[in-house]
């Protein structure tokens, strides 16, 4: 079976200041554009073989995507499955707050106006398995958010509910991630 890689998207200013972006369309920071083009070099420098970057629709995660495409010359494209997660009224709150920490273990609660984390996984799942079909002719690059990186590891780890909730990757880090 073949393989993929991911990377969440670069530094945005609600990430410094600690707040939950979720749905919430957030730039990134000069640090942020910095990362994604750093991860760009990388990707060339290291001659990490990707055929295509996948992108969520928001404008930090697509601006990352553009970036290291930029860079690299792979082609890029949105993928509206890949957007975060709606974390309904605790977006723009503190990101470890205690009653967000506690309700990201509610998988079945829609956070008052969000996405529940059972529809949010079921989305990245139909997406992976799609991915997992075209695996052995093709590599790519999902660009996407922490949300979503928890969603992908929880794919291929069993993992508690705390373990899933306490999961993140750093901005711009790249993963891969082998089918079975």
């Amino acid at each position: 079976m073949g393989h993929f890689y991911f990377a969440r998207h670069g530094q945005t200013v609600w990430n410094v200041e600690n707040k939950i972006c979720g749905a919430t369309d957030i730039e990134l920071t000069e640090k942020g554009h910095q990362q994604a083009r750093e991860l760009g070099k990388k990707i060339l420098e290291e001659n990490v073989h990707i055929d295509e970057i996948i992108c969520s629709p928001l404008i930090r995660a697509e601006n990352t995507a553009r970036h290291i495409s930029e860079v690299t010359g792979i082609p890029m494209r949105v993928e509206p499955r890949l957007k975060e997660q709606n974390f309904g009224k605790y977006e723009s709150t503190p990101r470890n707050g205690e009653e967000f920490q506690y309700a990201k273990t509610c998988f079945a609660d829609s956070y008052e106006g969000g996405e529940s984390m059972i529809r949010f996984c079921q989305r990245i799942y139909n997406l992976l398995d799609d991915i997992k079909k075209e695996s052995d002719g093709k590599v790519y690059l999902l660009v996407a958010h922490n949300g979503v990186a928890r969603a992908v590891q929880s794919y291929f780890t069993d993992m508690t509910n705390e373990e899933f909730a306490r999961f993140g990757i750093k901005n711009c880090e790249l993963k891969r991630y082998e089918f079975c």
